[in-house]
């Protein structure tokens, strides 16, 4: 009883350590990129909607979308979809609509 414990502990710590290290990559990709800073609000909020709702983007959002880069787009949203607030979203859905956006 005691050895199964101890293994359902180590395996939840192991679990959260994994997530904590995904956002912790998925951060220091943003801040090492400057991803943050490539686009202007406005065009954040508009791909943003783009992608997690359903709204076509303008070419001129498209044209600052490509200037941020594949790197800091796919992990912006990959560290979207680890918020909470998105958990009831289905990542493979998003991930598609990302791509096409």
């Amino acid at each position: 009883m005691a050895s199964f414990n101890v293994y359902s502990v180590l395996v939840v710590l192991f679990l959260t350590c994994g997530t904590v290290m995904a956002m912790k990559e998925n951060d220091q990709i943003i801040k090492e990129n400057n991803c943050e800073t490539k686009m202007g609000l406005p065009y954040v909020l508009e791909a943003f909607t783009s992608i997690f709702n359903t709204r076509i983007i303008s070419n001129k959002c498209c044209g600052k979308l490509v200037v941020l880069g594949k790197v800091c787009h796919s992990t912006l949203v990959k560290r979207t979809l680890e918020n909470p607030l998105f958990k009831d979203l289905n990542p493979a859905t998003i991930i598609a609509k990302s791509i096409q956006t």
